[in-house]
């Protein structure tokens, strides 16, 4: 099931390829047309990102050539510092270009873009700032935000652990695991469940308010954010092995993998608690995410635990790799997968491909290689 995803990936990501203009990124296929976007779109590393993947499995130049060319593009975005998704742009397609060649010139665009998501850090409330106040877009608009933090920032953080290692400065770290121990007092339920937005008081920690923006509901389980919050954790003890963070973990996974709403082939349905289930769409975005967390925690605990973590994985990974989610050759605009969910709320891509569940997707496929075969 590996092999034939990979040489499937290498194929279909050449239609992809051709899809795009040069001076752009894939963003999806919608209306029987893809549709791309510039550099600083929050998703524009996943598709570099997506082709190192394929090159790490195939190993052919001409995909490495490809990665190369449409990281040149995302290369001024390291001084970005408009928004918390530098993690995802850079860390995903810079991170992973640095992981396969060392080439240290990579290197150096990891270190400044975590130096340019530092300044989103708020001391005062100990948290990275996800949006900006300013933004006239319809979540702030409607919600009027003074200092918004978002489930998904828990990913970001994976950039900045990753510059504290690769250098002198530790300030990195220190930021990294404040805005992770903010977010486990503030954005969990009791059943370990997480809001999407909690709106802080910069001056004084005080969270103003907990909404959402793309779940159903301010009080749903909105699910690709749970998927942030159980790969954000298991990523910091990763860095840290801080009991607290693989504890988090742990509880987020009940959460996900005993909920009465996570249908059997293990895809969700976009919000735990949608008011059509079983009619509601999927989110094969939110099952890429959960598959591949779930191999890494998988490595950090045992027994019968760690076997269920490895066999919902290993569910999730067969369900996508069916004719119900995987696309054929060379169809859906050159994406793998179908069915993803960007934002119903705010009506837009539903129920189209996405390029971060193709990342994620592949990512788990690698893990699940290199950890348990």
């Amino acid at each position: 099931m590996i092999h034939d995803n990979f040489v499937f990936a290498e194929k279909q990501y050449q239609f992809l390829e051709k899809a795009t203009p040069s001076d752009s990124m894939p963003k999806t296929f919608e209306g029987n047309r893809n549709i791309s976007s510039d550099a600083y779109w929050w998703c524009s590393g996943f598709y570099p990102g997506t082709l190192l993947y394929i090159y790490e499995y195939t190993k052919k130049p001409l995909i490495l050539n490809e990665a190369k060319k449409r990281l040149a593009l995302l290369d001024t975005v390291k001084y970005y510092t408009k928004n918390h998704d530098l993690g995802f742009m850079m860390f995903c397609s810079f991170g992973n270009a640095y992981r396969l060649t060392k080439d240290s010139a990579y290197k150096k665009v990891i270190l400044q873009s975590s130096k340019s998501l530092a300044t989103r850090y708020r001391p005062d409330a100990r948290v990275i700032q996800s949006w900006e106040v300013s933004d006239d877009g319809l979540r702030n608009k409607k919600n009027g935000f003074v200092g918004p933090v978002i489930i998904d920032n828990m990913m970001n953080l994976e950039m900045l652990e990753w510059s504290s290692q690769h250098s002198a400065d530790k300030s990195f770290a220190n930021i990294a695991e404040t805005h992770a121990n903010t977010t486990i007092k503030n954005h969990f339920r009791p059943d370990y469940s997480s809001y999407h937005v909690l709106d802080y008081d910069l001056k004084t920690g005080e969270v103003l308010k907990k909404v959402t923006a793309q779940g159903y509901a301010d009080s749903s389980a909105w699910s690709r954010g749970q998927g942030w919050a159980l790969y954000g954790y298991t990523m910091m003890y990763r860095f840290t092995k801080n009991p607290v963070y693989l504890k988090q973990a742990q509880e987020i996974a009940k959460f996900i993998l005993n909920n009465p709403h996570l249908p059997a082939d293990k895809i969700p349905y976009w919000d735990f608690d949608a008011p059509n289930i079983p009619n509601a769409l999927r989110d094969a975005s939110a099952a890429s995410i959960y598959a591949s967390a779930l191999l890494e925690l998988g490595q950090y605990t045992s027994g019968k635990e760690k076997q269920n973590y490895v066999d919902v994985a290993k569910t999730i990974l067969t369900s996508l790799s069916s004719p119900k989610y995987r696309a054929e050759l060379g169809k859906n605009g050159g994406y793998l997968l179908m069915h993803s969910v960007g934002s119903i709320p705010h009506n837009g891509e539903i129920d189209v491909p996405l390029t971060y569940a193709d990342y994620y997707f592949l990512e788990a496929l690698l893990r699940y290689q290199k950890w348990y075969l």
